[in-house]
């Protein structure tokens, strides 16, 4: 896989969608950004956000949270910095460009690594996972809200047949449940400790990691 031709595509993808965003997911995620955030600070207040887009998340967490957001696209991070300076988060410290698969922080950083909708997309999610393991402290979680596949069945087919339309707008519908689930097993200090179901009737799922430590 030539993984810098798939971060440009995902640039570009990304920079169609920025001017309007919000517009289109605000409503139709808010769900699962309240849930993602609820489970992250959950864990305590140092957070990490993957992805953080124009920052749809961000409202979301507790006034007492200290976030971190990165995400790959400068023109979605222009739209979430605006929010900053207006004020209305207060409780975010940094947006900032960076690859998922490449973060610069120092081991064992957070409380959470919140991942809204984006797991699905990287060119390598095991290595994105890696990374998020590596910033996450001891005892702390992986908060995933995603579309994640069933691995057999009608809805199987369905996916794996409509995945390269989702791709064109950014989205995955063939990422599979099973393979978040092989990742944190391969690992062994990692164990899944819920699966929960989001709106539109469970279309989309929650799914949380936790750190033995």
């Amino acid at each position: 896989m030539n993984v810098q031709y798939d971060l440009e595509g995902q640039r570009r993808v990304y920079e169609r969608w920025a001017p309007f965003y919000d517009k289109v997911y605000n409503k139709l995620l808010s769900d699962a950004h309240r849930k993602t955030a609820e489970a992250a600070a959950s864990c305590g207040p140092d957070i990490l956000e993957i992805g953080v887009g124009t920052g749809l998340v961000l409202p979301y967490y507790p006034s007492d949270s200290r976030v971190v957001g990165v995400d790959l696209s400068q023109h979605m991070l222009e739209r979430a910095r605006a929010k900053m300076l207006s004020g209305a988060i207060p409780h975010v410290q940094l947006v900032a460009a960076m690859d998922a698969c490449r973060l610069g922080f120092r081991d064992k950083t957070f409380d959470a690594v919140a991942v809204p909708f984006v797991i699905t997309l990287v060119p390598d999610p095991e290595g994105a996972l890696d990374e998020c393991a590596r910033v996450l402290k001891d005892g702390g979680e992986i908060v995933i809200s995603s579309k994640l596949g069933k691995d057999q069945g009608f809805q199987m087919g369905i996916e794996d047949a409509i995945a390269p339309l989702m791709k064109k707008v950014g989205w995955s519908s063939s990422f599979r449940i099973s393979r978040v689930e092989a990742w944190a097993k391969s690992r062994g200090d990692f164990e899944v400790t819920e699966i929960a179901p989001l709106f539109p009737m469970g279309f989309f799922k929650l799914m949380r990691l936790k750190k033995r430590g």
